[in-house]
């Protein structure tokens, strides 16, 4: 059963450059929820996964869209940065540029689970675009938080190896917020589904509830 609740937004509206994006959000997410962020392109998902982060940084592992990765450096010390606020400074600079044993092989099995492994010395301008998607989810699952936000994570990957390190991924966290393009995925391994059309919210239901024809239109005339 889903405990507190841990993010939550009242009657939200979100725009720049003067164009409104969110139109009247009203929403509360509970400790324990997996929910799925659905709907066309531009109808919002970015930028509401982004107002519900910024409620608690600190306690999410953040797969952003952008993946953020940092090219002059290697798979390894891309992905340990995701755990930089566990250690001191001083510490995280040694093992950046002479990782000791225990850190490596961390990493390494975050890595390994992912399947990236062999690319754990290369820089992620040598990577393709899945292998990118892969080791961003790793600095994510590297954070070593309860809660993560994911903005299309695996949609480089394809469908079947995509299915597999989502469902990883929400085995790792007690609390997950994704957006994704698969209405498929959304409805067969998250608990709620949040539907967003033109900027407002289109429908909000439990997955088990849900019968895919209904949440497909969300995605008519759009």
């Amino acid at each position: 059963m889903p405990g507190q609740a841990m993010f939550q937004l009242t009657g939200a509206s979100f725009g720049h450059d003067d164009q409104l994006v969110l139109h009247d959000i009203s929403l509360e997410i509970r400790d324990g929820e997996k929910v799925a962020l659905v709907g066309p392109s531009g109808a919002g998902k970015s930028t509401l996964l982004s107002l519900l982060w910024k409620q608690q940084p600190d306690a999410v592992a953040l797969c952003p869209q952008e993946s953020g990765l940092v090219d002059l450096l290697s798979t390894y010390q891309n992905i340990y940065m995701g755990g930089l606020s566990r250690f001191s400074t001083l510490y995280n600079l040694i093992n950046l540029i002479r990782p000791w044993a225990a850190r490596r092989e961390e990493v390494a099995r975050v890595a390994r689970t992912l399947g990236i492994e062999e690319k754990l010395w290369n820089s992620p301008d040598q990577l393709s675009g899945g292998q990118r998607q892969r080791v961003a989810l790793g600095r994510a699952l590297y954070r070593n938080k309860s809660v993560f936000m994911g903005d299309e994570p695996v949609s480089s990957l394809d469908p079947e190896q995509g299915e597999q390190l989502l469902i990883h991924v929400l085995q790792q966290h007690t609390t997950a917020i994704v957006a994704i393009h698969s209405p498929e995925l959304a409805a067969k391994h998250f608990d709620r589904i949040i539907a967003l059309k033109d900027g407002r919210i289109f429908g909000d239901w439990q997955a088990a509830e849900l019968d895919l024809s209904t949440l497909e239109t969300v995605y008519q005339d759009a």
